[in-house]
């Protein structure tokens, strides 16, 4: 492995001293797998204050020193030190009750999650694995370190990062970790919402259709508003799949953007509790968009989402059946009540929820259709919004127009023509409209 300077640096200032150091973790298994290592966590057999002593000439963090971490500020850079330790008592599911600090790296590496985490290394004596997590890679599947049960009661976001973890590297879990997973996933129930919702997301960029099958019974732990759509058929032609698979389906289709997959994930969560069943045996869901909407909105609020995800995944959940035509004057309505970023997702989620449906038909046209229409319309001088009109309220003001209330009333009239291509967005032809519309009135 080829440490970067900084890290290289401070394992050597630490042996110089006397001390064992290795990085550990994360960079250590992304280089077992070939791949670039971004972050270098030290661990070392140096106690807190023997960490400060050491690097006396640098700059020192110490908001993690109760637990054994000191942060050695070189050239910018942070690397996080810690203390070789072990930990017990996690009474909450989350921090250990305490912290006791051991002498030797295997001791340090047995209180850490899966196998793939718990490996060390240094540049003199190497890899030290010594839980297999080099051959576990190899293998591709995903183990805790000892029981998987005492694992995940320690901290149950360990079952999440573990889904993760078998999204990103491709790792199957052994059957006693999935199990483990499965039934101890209703203790996320206890978790912060900010460290779920974190973890959900990754999830949801990397998960494929697939994935969320086979992890369903976390996710609906996670995110208990999917419970209802697993197995509930639609009774439906144009659907050949229950709600939950058909939605894990749709979100394969998304590309990695967080506000389409989540809004794809939640996009027919109103439909169970607005299904209806006629006398022909269709079964009908009428208005479960904006139920869908009221609920994206509570899970997105009780998970503590950003505002703007929040806000742009309840418009596309509540507008997903919503018509999008080729139709540029259609589309400019859209646009200038949506925004155009909007308006192009909803485009792709509504093309996402066609052909995930499971009966074979093909994709309509009109998709490709709209979309191209949308690129030329985005690529025209754009008149969507009031401030898009080539004239404002001082120029009516200038025509004779009073102030108040018809000013807005006009230039709204105004843009209403330009979309519907009745009047060009030019300045000329603009006024002579106002004007010849203040004399008629």
């Amino acid at each position: 492995m080829k440490l970067p300077e900084g890290a290289a640096f401070c394992l050597e200032r630490l042996e110089r001293a006397g001390f064992s150091a290795y990085v550990v973790g994360g960079c250590v298994r992304d280089w077992v797998l070939g791949l670039q290592p971004h972050d270098y966590d030290i661990c070392t057999s140096a106690k807190p204050p023997e960490i400060c002593q050491v690097f006396s000439d640098f700059p020192l963090i110490h908001s993690g020193e109760k637990h054994g971490t000191i942060g050695v500020i070189f050239q910018n850079e942070v690397y996080e030190i810690t203390t070789f330790r072990t930990e017990g008592d996690y009474r909450d599911s989350r921090h250990p009750g305490w912290v006791k600090f051991v002498p030797q790296v295997e001791a340090d590496l047995a209180r850490r999650d899966f196998t793939i985490n718990a490996m060390a290394w240094n540049p003199k004596t190497g890899l030290t694995d010594p839980f297999g997590g080099q051959k576990d890679l190899q293998n591709r599947v995903l183990s805790t370190v000892g029981d998987p049960e005492t694992r995940f009661r320690e901290d149950a976001l360990r079952i999440l990062r573990g889904v993760r973890f078998a999204l990103r590297y491709g790792l199957t879990p052994r059957s006693e970790t999935l199990q483990a997973m499965i039934s101890l996933a209703p203790t996320l129930h206890a978790l912060a919402r900010e460290r779920v919702y974190a973890e959900l997301c990754q999830i949801l960029l990397l998960a494929k259709g697939e994935d969320l099958g086979t992890f369903c019974p976390i996710l609906t732990q996670a995110v208990p508003e999917l419970a209802p759509m697993v197995g509930f058929l639609q009774h439906n032609p144009h659907h050949a799949y229950d709600v939950y698979t058909h939605t894990a389906h749709v979100v394969e289709q998304m590309p990695q953007d967080l506000t389409l997959r989540w809004a794809a994930l939640l996009h027919d969560t109103g439909k169970p509790q607005t299904f209806t069943l006629d006398e022909a045996g269709h079964g009908h869901f009428y208005g479960h968009p904006e139920a869908s909407r009221r609920i994206a909105h509570q899970v997105l609020t009780t998970l503590k989402a950003p505002t703007a995800l929040r806000e742009g995944v309840e418009m596309l959940v509540g507008n997903h059946m919503l018509l999008l035509t080729p139709d540029k004057k259609l589309l400019r309505k859209r646009i200038g009540k949506y925004g155009p970023e909007l308006v192009e997702k909803l485009l792709t989620l509504q093309e996402g929820d066609f052909s995930a449906k499971g009966t074979g038909l093909p994709t309509p046209e009109d998709f490709s259709l709209t979309r191209k229409a949308l690129e030329e319309l985005l690529q025209e001088p754009p008149a969507f919004t009031l401030r898009d009109l080539a004239i404002g309220g001082k120029d009516l003001l200038a025509l004779g127009y009073p102030s108040g209330p018809i000013l807005g009333k006009t230039l709204n009239a105004l843009l209403e023509q330009v979309q519907q291509e009745q009047l060009p967005n030019e300045r000329q032809a603009l006024l002579e409209a106002a004007e010849k519309a203040r004399k008629t009135k």
